[in-house]
């Protein structure tokens, strides 16, 4: 049986106090003791940001990847091993910025894999510029006079995309966001969970007292239907600054990647007897 001890390292985070990735990592592992998921049997992979570190202070399997690069690898660890439970986590800059093209690809395949996104609003790792989330009118030190870009919508861009589990959380809500984990690793296909963690040294404005005034669960809500697209689409759409949904907005089942494709018929790749195989015609082709 899996407990937290096994998940722990002998590094300690070196976040700033309060900043909102204590929360994710504790929701994150507190889902892997619930689901009773053992660390050789999970592989967390992470870009470049604060939250990215990640790797080295849960002691599963890990790949630390390159900036906006996470889903790639992802990609390949659950093609070669579908066994694996695959958890990508990354920022807003990382996934939504440089990454975005990744991310709107790995969505419409349904690959297997659930992808945290610590949505901070801008950049902490390089002390405070805009990033893609970052609410139009925020001064940053890259937008001295504010930002003139509408922010992008990653809950919209997702149902767009096809991906089929879509969620958001708060660092705030400890339990609520540890459920959405647990769902989201459950889920059968491409899990989104976009997490509103506030950036307590560079973000001033959207602060766990500004989230703890308007954040609403869906679940509270007995006549919203997460099966029904049109009615996700709206709730996505419907830009409110006093009231911010949080919880699951949409889930649908349909094949995932792996179990449509043909390379993986005869079970997981790592599983392949490969001792008898002689590469050197293949290798002599090439001269």
């Amino acid at each position: 049986m899996a407990k937290l001890n096994d998940l722990q390292t002998r590094c300690k985070p070196n976040w700033c106090p309060g900043c909102g990735n204590f929360a994710i990592q504790t929701a994150l592992k507190n889902a892997l003791v619930n689901l009773n998921l053992e660390p050789h049997k999970v592989c967390l992979v992470t870009g470049i940001g604060c939250g990215s570190k990640m790797t080295f202070w849960i002691n599963t399997y890990g790949f630390n990847s390159i900036h906006g690069r996470l889903l790639p690898p992802a990609t390949a660890i659950k093609l070669s091993n579908p066994e694996l439970t695959v958890i990508g986590v990354g920022g807003d800059g990382d996934g939504y910025g440089i990454g975005m093209g990744h991310f709107i690809h790995a969505m419409r395949r349904n690959l297997d894999i659930l992808y945290i996104v610590q949505n901070n609003q801008i950049y902490g790792l390089t002390k405070g510029q805009a990033s893609p989330t970052s609410d139009k009118g925020s001064k940053s030190k890259s937008t001295p006079f504010g930002v003139i870009e509408i922010p992008v919508n990653p809950l919209a861009l997702a149902l767009s995309a096809n991906a089929t589990y879509i969620s958001r959380g708060f660092a705030g809500e400890l339990d609520h966001l540890t459920k959405l984990i647990e769902d989201g690793i459950k889920h059968k296909g491409f899990a989104l969970l976009d997490v509103f963690q506030p950036c307590v040294t560079f973000n001033k404005v959207n602060t766990y007292e500004y989230f703890n005034e308007r954040v609403k669960k869906l679940e509270d809500d007995s006549n919203y239907d997460p099966t029904n697209k049109s009615l996700a689409f709206e709730k996505c759409l419907d830009i409110n600054e006093n009231e911010i949904p949080i919880g699951l907005f949409y889930k649908e089942q349909r094949p995932t990647y792996s179990e449509e494709e043909v390379g993986l018929k005869d079970g997981p790749i790592v599983n392949h007897d490969i001792s008898n195989i002689n590469i050197q015609p293949l290798m002599d082709s090439f001269t």
